[in-house]
């Protein structure tokens, strides 16, 4: 059994190049696969291997300026869920393109779990899921708001097109892991909303601890590794993606006719072109021969990372 880890860590680095050959050099040696992203801003990524090996890259990171507290999520893998490791240098290690957002200046109030219920069933309160598109269309907790968004860039936009509807209303937000809300919460406070919430650990966390009996939370939940969802208890679930679009899709949609595998789904079938469709075709007939051979094809990897 392997163990993945997902962490988020704001703090200052003043040169984050400096941190990344150190960093991959150690992920390379303890057989480590995944991504790890690096700004001046902080850490951001998911990992997956060896129980020593993940032991070992934790304290590589929580002995890095600022990040003694670094706190993650864990989670079983059967089979390894990435194809390589990546360590890169980023602008943002969570993209709002917002600069005067700074989490460490202050965010909304931490909702544990167990808390969590009771806030976003009362009636003055606004729910409102700050993933994007593809991700809330598989699972997202009762009565949430869906702002629609194709990327999290879209956000701060969407806020301010959408502010007047929630009135006075308390806001609580949430998102896969809660690196997101670091920032969006921040946003709001800075937008003068005085009472901002977040789900502390994100989904990630509330399904880890919350029984299924209890929950609130409906459908699976996206993440950002070959697994593409989990369910209650971190269990992984039954959704695949397409590797054109990387959206998650279900044996349902497998079953349309607009799905060809590799090459595209329903969701993105008029999203490219015919030369992309052949590059796609070809991609995917050596991911069938890497399968045949008994190997991993690295065009499998998901590009997108969120913890």
């Amino acid at each position: 059994m392997l163990t993945v880890a997902a962490l988020y860590h704001f703090t200052r680095f003043d040169d984050p190049a400096t941190l990344r050959g150190p960093l991959a050099a150690l992920c390379e040696a303890q057989g480590i696969r995944g991504s790890l992203l690096l700004a001046r801003e902080g850490i951001n990524g998911t990992i997956a291997g060896t129980r020593a090996g993940i032991d070992a890259v934790l304290a590589h990171i929580r002995a890095l300026p600022g990040c003694a507290t670094l706190e993650w999520k864990e989670s079983p893998a059967v089979e390894m869920p990435f194809g390589r490791m990546k360590v890169r240098l980023k602008r943002e290690i969570v993209t709002m393109g917002q600069p005067e957002v700074d989490p460490l200046a202050g965010t909304g109030h931490y909702v544990t779990p167990s808390e969590w219920n009771a806030l976003i069933s009362a009636p003055d309160v606004a729910v409102i899921d700050t993933r994007n598109d593809y991700e809330v269309a598989i699972g997202t907790f009762e009565g949430a708001v869906d702002p629609g968004t194709h990327s999290f860039r879209e956000f701060p936009a969407w806020w301010q097109a959408n502010k007047d509807r929630f009135g006075n209303k308390r806001i609580a937000m949430f998102c896969t892991g809660g690196i997101r809300c670091e920032k969006s919460t921040n946003y709001l406070l800075g937008q003068g909303v005085e009472e901002v919430y977040h789900l502390k650990g994100g989904i990630l966390k509330y399904l880890e601890e919350m029984p299924e009996a209890d929950s609130l939370w409906h459908g699976q939940c996206f993440v950002f590794d070959q697994r593409v969802s989990v369910g209650h208890g971190l269990q992984p679930g039954d959704f695949d993606t397409c590797h054109a679009c990387r959206r998650p899709i279900s044996a349902e949609d497998k079953q349309s006719p607009d799905y060809e595998e590799g090459v595209q789904c329903h969701a993105c079938r008029t999203e490219y072109s015919d030369a992309d469709r052949v590059r796609f075709r070809e991609r995917q007939r050596q991911v069938a021969l890497a399968a045949a051979r008994g190997a991993a094809h690295l065009g499998q990897d998901i590009p997108r990372g969120e913890a």
